[in-house]
């Protein structure tokens, strides 16, 4: 292993073992009396996140080109469970200031938000020219936000590739890209620079390569034929570990851009989000144990361990073989250690249970770790159930991964990028009985516990944000479930309504 706590690690997955049980996950009383923002250091942020084609709308206003989500709701309605799209979201291209205001109204420090690509490249290159229209957009969004006290922390690339770099030469599948997203975010660091002091590369890129290119559920929705999933061309066993790679290599090649040229005028940093969920070994087996590892090595070390250690997890290069692109020295150089803070986004745990390797003969990602993941156990669920099927709430997870963290990647900055849950959008519920949500108030608020549990432990975290400030278009979903702290009522021109969990919200986020 490329790191010296490995026993510690099996030791840490063991004692987790032993107190599965759900009892073990601390339920205090949810009053903000007993944790608040005094609860955390001085200079904590709190902010709330989103995404620009779950949020914004405006599709085909002021100069705005199509991204591959364009393309894939319109072309594919029947891969999005209500058929929707995010041409209209939840407008917030309209509403931006009205938002902004809901956001000063909670006491909230920050927002993150993030930029179309093609809203302001339309062709999503440079020679293609740059949409003015779309510069302003942001601009009045940051201008606003500063206005009103909120920091803006600004992600690059959220999952809404300009359609033309897909047409054109097939998106992170050709190394064509890094040029290309590194000159969008330099447009971005020299319109926005002198005002953005928090910049994200990119979100979720382990989101982008399974789900986009092994399992075939999101944009552009690319997977094996063999698996029978209705996608449109694809290889689930080479194109996510090429997808992951490029991505990486976009990723430093924009620090370096920044760092090198901004940084040291503009006095901001920079950073990647990526996602994980806590593996929690099936039983104290030791292949087991070693399944949950190489599961965290195949969702978080993936991307991780080459920031961290410049090439992927000893188990990834074990299992996946000539499949895994090779970084140069060049190479690996450039992704070690370029960022300055690790955005994490944590939502739930699974279990995982060792899987013997079938020999169909068929390669993908998703076998490939030698790991099956799963909710529940001997029928007993992991924790209370979300809208969502792989979302189950189990708080402790947060802390055991925070502390992974800590311990095999030398406790980096971090800041928590998103957490959240959802309800179902039921639309028999009257509006007063929809803005009754005490599950989300329970769950920020133990989530917020084990992360001041962190903190308390040691572990480097400056910022929380919850997803989402608003109910939203959420992907292959659409709007089927809702993740907001404040309702949008889809029927009745959009109107934001606060829940319970945004009062919540206000009341923990008192000066």
């Amino acid at each position: 292993m490329a790191f010296q706590g490995y026993r510690l690690l099996l030791g840490l997955l063991l004692f987790v073992g032993l107190l599965i049980d759900n009892s073990i996950a601390v339920k205090p009383k949810h009053h903000t009396a007993s944790l608040n923002r005094s609860s955390f250091p001085a200079g904590f942020i709190f902010g709330t996140a989103s995404a620009a084609y779950q949020y914004e709308g405006a599709a085909n206003e002021g100069g705005r080109g199509p991204s591959i989500w364009d393309t894939y709701t319109h072309r594919y309605p029947g891969r999005i469970k209500d058929g929707s799209n995010g041409d209209v979201a939840v407008d917030q291209y309209h509403h931006y200031k009205e938002d902004v205001g809901i956001m000063k109204e909670m006491g909230l420090d920050a927002y993150r938000f993030s930029i179309s690509w093609s809203r302001v490249l339309p062709k999503g290159k440079l020679s293609g020219g740059v949409n003015r229209e779309g510069i302003k957009y942001y601009n009045h969004l940051i201008n606003q936000l500063l206005h009103k006290g909120l920091k803006p922390f600004v992600t690059l690339f959220h999952l809404d590739l300009p359609q033309a770099l897909e047409d054109e030469y097939g998106g992170f599948l050709s190394p064509q890209i890094v040029d290309d997203f590194r000159d969008f975010a330099e447009l971005c660091f020299k319109e926005f620079g002198d005002r953005v002091k928090h910049w994200i590369t990119l979100n979720e890129p382990w989101s982008c390569s399974v789900g986009g290119y092994a399992s075939g559920q999101i944009a552009p929705g690319r997977c094996s034929s063999w698996l029978n999933m209705n996608c449109i061309g694809g290889d689930s066993g080479t194109e996510p570990y090429l997808v992951a790679h490029y991505q990486l290599l976009a990723h430093a090649a924009s620090v370096l851009e920044y760092k090198q040229k901004f940084q040291a005028a503009q006095k901001g940093v920079i950073g990647i989000t990526l996602n994980s969920h806590w593996m929690i070994p099936f039983s104290n087996a030791r292949h087991h144990r070693n399944a949950a590892l190489r599961a965290l090595d195949f969702m978080l070390g993936w991307f991780l361990d080459p920031l961290t250690y410049g090439d992927y997890p000893h188990s990834m290069r074990f299992l996946v073989g000539k499949r895994l692109p090779k970084f140069s020295k060049e190479q690996s150089k450039l992704v070690k250690g370029s960022f300055d803070f690790i955005g994490l986004n944590y939502y739930t745990t699974n279990y995982a249970a060792y899987a013997a390797h079938l020999n169909s003969g068929n390669a993908s990602y998703s076998t490939d770790s030698l790991a099956n993941l799963t909710t529940e156990r001997n029928g007993i669920p992991i924790g209370p159930p979300a809208a969502s099927d792989w979302l189950r709430v189990y708080p402790r997870g947060f802390l055991d991964l925070l502390l992974y963290i800590k311990e095999k990647y030398h406790n980096p900055l971090l800041y928590i990028t998103e957490n959240g849950i959802d309800e179902v959008n039921n639309a028999t519920l009257s509006l007063e009985a929809a803005l009754v949500d005490n599950q989300r108030i329970e769950y920020y608020y133990s989530h917020l516990w084990y992360l001041r549990k962190a903190i308390n432990e040691g572990v480097n975290i400056k910022g929380y944000f919850a997803w989402s400030l608003l109910d939203n278009f959420e992907w292959n979903a659409g709007y089927t479930f809702r993740f907001g702290i404040n309702y949008v009522d889809y029927k009745n021109g959009l109107k934001r309504h606060p829940k319970l969990s945004a009062r919540w919200f206000k009341n923990f986020l008192k000066k």
